[in-house]
């Protein structure tokens, strides 16, 4: 390495995951090309030898022009279809830049390493168990009162909750999947109520009213958590169903809901081995489908229906829209929809490598996921500040002074 160049991650070198950081990197010739950083991008220094990559674009690489976080965003796995994943929010995500001279062999300059815990400092981590559910509370520092989130993932990951504690939230994360999908024959509304009331009953909660968060297949199961059990004020459904999918619905040992039918003959498979899956399930809105539909007009709360255009998974848009339709139809107005033109399926916290495909648990092949880098990224940047902003506002105590700091 050089002595002379400095590689520099501002304001910190560590921070949390959701958090941007500043790369700039001093100490190079003057007017210098050809910096490669550790996900390919490729820059020229301007005439102190300097690269600043709030300013200066990238001119080749895994993205072009000026990109703060895109060395982040465009990482890609050295093979097809894989997802960068990580279940538990113990241990920080560590990622190392480093500056390369293209012109001499790659010759490495300088390298720092970027330190991005999940879980900010002061915010505790505690394993839970009840009855008939199980799952992990995030609990910001302070005596609080905080509000609370009941976030519904598909399989278990903490990211999203630990992330969303560390902005003051108390969160509860819980799977909707305890077993192999392919063990599940029907779904308990009243498990996930358990879990509802469970969190209602913490004694740093602000209000007996809850928020729900959820994504594809829990999307279903929070729009019926609203539709059927009280104390749900707010809903975050990103990309999911208007219908409940997959399996029959029960609560209080009744079947509530049917589940949408679908064709496994209608898949793609593509050049990449990757199929699209997108047009196998059967349309909410058919006649023989109206039993599947979740009715939403129940619901006493606000809903955020989001929805990326270039889901191929399932067609995310048009099931927002027939949401939105059906709350009208009711008379009601309790809803907001954000839709995300060029994003896709997985919309994570901010700063994750985008995955265009990967293997999906439920349908047993490696699907497209799809959407495209650039603006995938950018959606879930305005994504994660407006969950927070919905929340805020429609949860009744105010986690602004209680912020966890990273």
């Amino acid at each position: 390495m050089s002595s002379q160049v400095r590689l520099r991650l501002l304001p910190s070198a560590r921070c949390l995951f959701d958090q941007p950081v500043q790369v700039k990197v001093e100490g190079l010739r003057s007017r210098q090309k050809g910096v490669v950083f550790s996900s390919s991008a490729t820059y020229r220094t301007d005439g102190s030898g300097k690269i600043d990559l709030l300013r200066d674009p990238s001119l080749s690489g895994s993205y072009f022009g000026v990109e703060p976080m895109g060395l982040l965003w465009s990482m890609k796995a050295e093979t097809l279809h894989k997802r960068f994943q990580k279940s538990c929010a113990l241990n920080p995500h560590v990622v190392k830049f480093s500056v390369h001279e293209e012109d001499r062999e790659d010759r490495m300059l300088a390298e720092v390493t970027n330190e991005r815990p999940l879980t900010g400092n002061g915010v505790s981590r505690v394993p839970v168990k009840g009855r008939n559910f199980q799952g992990v509370l995030f609990t910001p520092p302070g005596e609080g009162p905080f509000p609370a989130v009941l976030d519904l993932c598909t399989l278990m990951c903490e990211k999203r909750a630990s992330l969303l504690a560390s902005r003051g939230f108390m969160i509860l994360t819980v799977p909707v999947y305890t077993d192999h999908p392919d063990n599940i024959k029907q779904m308990h509304l009243d498990h996930f109520k358990e879990a509802v009331d469970f969190l209602q009953q913490q004694p740093k909660v602000g209000s007996k009213e809850v928020g729900i968060m959820a994504r594809s297949k829990g999307g279903d199961i929070a729009l019926s958590l609203a539709a059927f059990v009280s104390g749900v004020k707010a809903v975050v459904s990103i990309n999911g169903c208007n219908a409940v999918v997959s399996v029959p619905l029960y609560y209080q040992n009744h079947q509530i809901i049917s589940p949408l039918g679908s064709d496994i003959t209608k898949l793609i498979t593509t050049e990449s081995g990757a199929s699209i899956i997108k047009y196998g399930l059967g349309d909410p809105l058919a006649e023989e489908n109206k039993y599947s539909l979740v009715p939403t007009e129940q619901a006493k709360g606000h809903f955020l229906f989001v929805a990326s255009e270039d889901d191929l998974n399932w067609d995310s848009k048009a099931y927002m829209d027939q949401m939105a339709e059906r709350l009208k139809h009711h008379g009601k107005e309790n809803f907001e929809t954000l839709c995300y033109p060029g994003a896709g399926h997985l919309l994570e916290p901010p700063y994750s490598p985008y995955c265009p495909s990967s293997f999906h648990r439920i349908v047993h092949h490696v699907v497209l996921w799809e959407g495209e880098a650039r603006a995938h990224a950018e959606a879930e940047v305005h994504l994660w500040s407006k969950i927070q902003e919905f929340f805020r506002t429609h949860l009744s105590c105010d986690a602004a002074q209680t912020k966890a700091k990273s």
